[in-house]
């Protein structure tokens, strides 16, 4: 079973997040339908997960509502399958037969809940609009690092040297030794490149340095 094509997230994107449910009794895909569109989410519904990877919904913005109990590939089955193809669209398990370990098992690999059948639909409300934050956050996070790699690209050569040195901990004398420069050229080439970053000190510096993975062995 194949996820989708594009693993980056970045392709498919909705303009609005919509709840994506999958669940093979058509009666409470219908009641859940009802519910979420009663306060004004988007809603798709699938009888199988394979319906929902046809869709090319995966990366989309949004959440998936996601039985456990499925024909075929069960629902935590499919949670491991998402995640090996870096769908990262958060989920709310349902289940009419859990138990403990089926609960700590989804909740160990990032679900948002897992609700016992029949469940409250407040309690599944509040779980969507929990789930719908993380969505609207991890896209959030994601956009600020695209930037940052690409004003990361715009660093000449010698820049990405320079600042890699700097989130080793490195001071610019022994920087300029271990690269053969002047100490006037690395605080040039240090300046040029913070600046490129957007950052304006150092403690700035070191917070974009840990997500570029700078500094780090290879």
């Amino acid at each position: 079973m194949a996820v989708v094509t594009d693993k980056t997230g970045a392709a498919k994107k909705a303009s609005q997040p919509t709840v994506h449910v999958i669940d093979d009794d058509a009666g409470l895909r219908d009641g859940l339908d009802s519910l979420f569109r009663s306060v004004g989410y988007p809603v798709r519904t699938y009888a199988n997960t394979q319906e929902f990877l046809v869709s090319g919904s995966a990366y989309a913005a949004g959440c998936l509502i996601l039985d456990v109990r499925l024909p075929g590939m069960n629902g935590l089955d499919f949670q491991q399958h998402l995640a090996s193809g870096n769908v990262t669209m958060p989920i709310v398990f349902m289940t009419g037969h859990g138990d403990i370990p089926m609960s700590v098992r989804g909740m160990k690999a990032g679900a948002i809940d897992f609700l016992p059948k029949p469940f409250r639909e407040q309690d599944m409300l509040d779980a969507v609009a929990a789930a719908l934050k993380q969505d609207a956050h991890q896209r959030q996070e994601r956009l600020q690092h695209e930037e940052l790699y690409q004003r990361f690209q715009s660093l000449s050569q010698r820049e990405r040297e320079v600042l890699s040195e700097v989130a080793r901990g490195q001071m610019n004398k022994q920087i300029a030794f271990t690269l053969g420069i002047s100490e006037i050229t690395v605080k040039i080439h240090r300046g040029n490149g913070m600046r490129k970053l957007g950052v304006k000190n150092l403690t700035e510096f070191i917070q974009l340095a840990d997500v570029l993975k700078l500094g780090i062995a290879a």
